[in-house]
């Protein structure tokens, strides 16, 4: 049974739509299957909360793909995320930490890198995918998101996200919030909103201080601002299976196919994702044929 979740509300009557997630045990769960380094750990775990969150604001089955391409060492993010908390991600070299930073914090920064790419593929369930991509402007992931938001969906927002890594490398505290303005917002809301955001403590001190994501928007926006709507619990999921992995393998062509009969006499796939590795006799690849 995970502790996980995420909270939507709205706050300032409906001038502010706000979401919050506490995902230490499932950015837990990533860093054990990925043998992730503490660096590489804060850069895939901030990106898996703002994903989830992002996941919140969809409707039924629909689901969303993040990727990451920064010029650091840390190599592409992905994470998946759909409507239902589920969640899962990895980042291509796990094993990347680098010294701390000038603020004595994990340098993120440096191994997501400054240039690159940050992009969102939205899987409505029609024909096409909805994808929106812009340059990333920090590195840091958070300011990134924000980025996004504002230029892809138009949607002025304030995105914190934060990750505590212990020294034997295990997940200590990880979670964030999104705030949207939303149209029809006051001025005065806007500037009190600034306020309060430039004061607050560090979001992964407020997760590690066990404030809930209940707790977490409280203190940001004040108890008499906020409504809390619905609260969805998050986990780490992965979908694949040696079904789907049949597919890919079909999709290869006989003439592959049949190379991986002659040279290898089988094949081994593995998952990105959960590197749950699936292994093909010879029998079964002929049978793909």
């Amino acid at each position: 049974m995970t502790t996980d979740y995420l909270v939507k509300a709205l706050a300032f009557e409906g001038q502010i739509r706000a979401y919050a997630v506490r995902s230490t045990e499932t950015v837990g769960e990533v860093q054990r299957r990925h043998q992730m380094w503490p660096t590489a750990t804060a850069a895939l775990g901030r990106t898996i909360s703002a994903a989830v969150m992002m996941g919140a604001m969809l409707k039924g089955d629909d689901s969303i793909t993040v990727k990451i391409q920064g010029d650091g060492p840390l190599g592409p993010i992905v994470v998946d995320a759909n409507a239902k908390g589920e969640v899962r991600g990895y980042a291509t070299y796990p094993q990347t930490h680098l010294p701390l930073n000038e603020q004595g914090k994990l340098d993120v920064r440096g191994a997501v890198g400054t240039e690159g790419m940050l992009s969102i593929v939205k899987d409505l369930g029609l024909k096409d995918y909805f994808t929106g991509q812009v340059p990333i402007i920090s590195g840091e992931i958070a300011e990134d998101f924000t980025h996004y938001m504002v230029v892809s969906e138009q949607v002025p927002s304030a995105v914190a996200l934060g990750v505590l890594v212990d020294p034997d490398n295990t997940v200590k505290a990880s979670g964030g919030f999104i705030l949207q303005v939303m149209p029809g917002a006051t001025e005065e809301t806007i500037e009190l909103l600034e306020g309060r955001i430039a004061n607050m403590t560090a979001i992964s001190t407020m997760i590690d201080n066990g404030l809930t994501p209940e707790g977490i928007l409280t203190e940001v926006l004040g108890q008499e601002n906020v409504e809390f709507l619905s609260k969805v619990d998050v986990k780490f999921d992965c979908e694949c299976s040696k079904e789907r992995f049949s597919e890919a393998i079909k999709g290869l062509g006989a003439e592959e196919i049949q190379a991986m009969i002659d040279e290898d006499h089988g094949a081994e796939a593995q998952c990105h994702f959960c590197l749950e590795k699936y292994e093909f006799s010879e029998q079964e690849l002929q049978e793909l044929l």
